[in-house]
């Protein structure tokens, strides 16, 4: 095969032909499909897999994303995540490979985040084009349902209204009752395809590495467990995974489920199908006023272990024996939190009374030490940072530790990080946020020119932390062991050292880095 810059790189699929381009001395592959439109009668169903097409698909142009709620001028931290065009023919994946050859290169399969309603996976802040380039990887990343579409549980009332119907009106197909989770199908589906065809792209089939942040990196862990999944994924990576959130089971979900079909105007999951897509998300805005609590970090929707598609929460996957000889990197930032309230102004205005009470709310222990627990780590706290450091221990960091805790505990490998780097923007109040390791990782800060949250960081730090991770992420995913020339040493998490490593403007591996907080919760009221 000639794949000389200046002709375009052609590959021969089982599913058909496909016609990608050379971007910057990388090979692209864009808008790939992986299942089947997940439109008409296959919305709200597992993802299914893709027919094929004749002659050769044109793949050089990104796709449509899912839909999700989009606003002109997006916001103060990263300016939008997600942009039209929006389409629920979505379900395609993006391909970065240094060539179209038998190079069998290790291969890292990203999932974006965006709190289970946003986001996608052709965004440019996710390219793939320096991980391919620097580390000699092959990269993929991928659209799925979020929001509504994937996120939304119907139920044994979506089997009783669908039962027996297929892509094609009268076609028998079976129909799991009470299944979910259709962004994990889709997930599913995604891997499925890579596993059986990156060969054909430059990447080898038993060395993928999964990765994720927030919900991405959720969606990682429920993954690197699932059944469906064994062998098809070697080492996973998380990123400020949200694993203190409470997973509902289905009977829980359907109250919300409820309020959303009232929301929606429709009686019936027939009704709902039947509403054209831009319904579907002005609905999905009013649930999250209808599910918003003070003091939480707002998530209209959930995954559902619903028994069928997921029996367990995310988190516990990596605890058990289908997981234990997966290789995991985790980590968080330090004030995770701040992306979502630093800026509130009616969370600034929070009193001592209002977080002691929301404390009261998790705690078992005395609410007011806890308070003065958090306030002394932050001379001159306001509520409002005491409010933030809480829910940046028990959505992110905490479970985290645990996770990492339970691992080591059972001699399974796991490496630890904390991102320290403060952000300078808003007066610094975002600190170091959530989402703001993100161009650190990916080495692509011309591609975050228009995102706030990176403005006015000295280009000297930016550059050097960036080579840092972004190597570390390269040797995990090449190697399982993230520990190259430019880190300092880098153990694994163990249970007697904790090591935990720093990423700041300097670069250090520390003991019990958050000792703190992990015994601080261990007077947290467990579910």
């Amino acid at each position: 095969m000639d794949n000389s810059p200046d002709r375009a790189p052609v590959v021969d699929l089982k599913a058909g032909r496909l016609r990608g381009a050379v971007e910057e001395g990388v090979t692209v592959f864009r808008a790939v499909p992986y299942a089947t439109p997940p439109v008409g009668p296959l919305r709200w169903r597992p993802a299914q897999p893709h027919p094929g097409w004749s002659g050769v698909r044109d793949a050089t142009a990104d796709g449509p994303s899912v839909p999700q709620m989009y606003a002109e001028g997006g916001d103060p931290v990263l300016g939008g995540h997600g942009s039209p065009p929006f389409d629920e023919d979505c379900l395609t994946l993006n391909i970065w490979t240094p060539a179209v050859d038998a190079g069998r290169r290790p291969v890292l399969f990203w999932i974006h985040g965006g709190g289970f309603v946003s986001g996608s996976g052709s965004m440019p802040i996710y390219s793939g084009e320096e991980f391919a380039r620097d580390g000699d990887i092959v990269v993929v990343s991928i659209n799925y349902r979020t929001g509504p579409l994937g996120y939304l549980y119907l139920g044994d009332e979506l089997d009783a209204a669908g039962k027996g119907r297929g892509a094609e009106e009268g076609e028998d197909r079976p129909c799991a009752t009470g299944a979910g989770n259709f962004w994990l199908t889709d997930q599913l589906a995604a891997l499925r395809w890579v596993h059986d065809n990156i060969t054909h792209f430059g990447g080898d089939p038993d060395t993928i590495t999964v990765a994720g942040q927030s919900g991405g990196a959720v969606s990682t862990a429920a993954l690197a467990g699932h059944p469906e999944a064994r062998g098809m994924l070697k080492r996973v990576i998380l990123q400020s995974p949200p694993l203190g959130l409470d997973i509902p089971a289905p009977a829980a979900y359907l109250e919300r489920t409820a309020a959303y079909l009232q929301f929606a105007g429709a009686a019936d999951v027939d009704e709902l199908r039947e509403l054209p897509w831009p319904r579907l998300i002005e609905a999905a805005g009013a649930l999250f006023g209808h599910t918003m609590r003070w003091g939480y970090w707002p998530t209209p929707f959930l995954p559902v272990r619903d028994g069928v598609t997921l029996h367990e929460h995310p988190g516990r996957t990596l605890l058990d024996d289908a997981a234990a000889d997966i290789d995991v990197m985790i980590g968080w930032t330090r004030e995770e939190a701040n992306f979502g309230f630093a800026l509130d102004a009616g969370y600034a205005e929070a009193t001592r009374d209002q977080v002691v009470a929301r404390i009261a709310e998790v705690f078992d222990t005395d609410a007011e030490a806890v308070y003065a627990a958090y306030a002394r780590t932050r001379p001159g706290a306001r509520p409002v940072d005491v409010l933030m450091d809480l829910i940046t221990d028990e959505l992110f960091r905490v479970p985290c530790l645990e996770l990492a805790e339970a691992r080591a505990a059972s001699g399974r490998p796991v490496w630890a990080y904390q991102f320290d780097l403060p952000a300078p923007v808003h007066d610094g109040r975002l600190a170091a946020a959530h989402c703001l390791e993100l161009p650190f990782v990916f080495h692509n800060f011309d591609k975050w020119s228009h995102v706030p949250l990176v403005r006015g960081i000295a280009p000297a730090v930016r550059d050097g932390l960036a080579d840092t991770m972004h190597q570390a992420w390269i040797a995990f995913v090449r190697t399982g062991n993230p520990n190259h020339a430019g880190v300092p040493e880098w153990e694994r998490y163990g249970a007697e050292s904790r090591a935990t490593m720093r990423f700041d403007s300097v670069v250090t591996s520390v003991n019990d880095l958050a000792g703190h907080s992990r015994t601080l919760h261990e007077g947290r009221r467990r579910p």
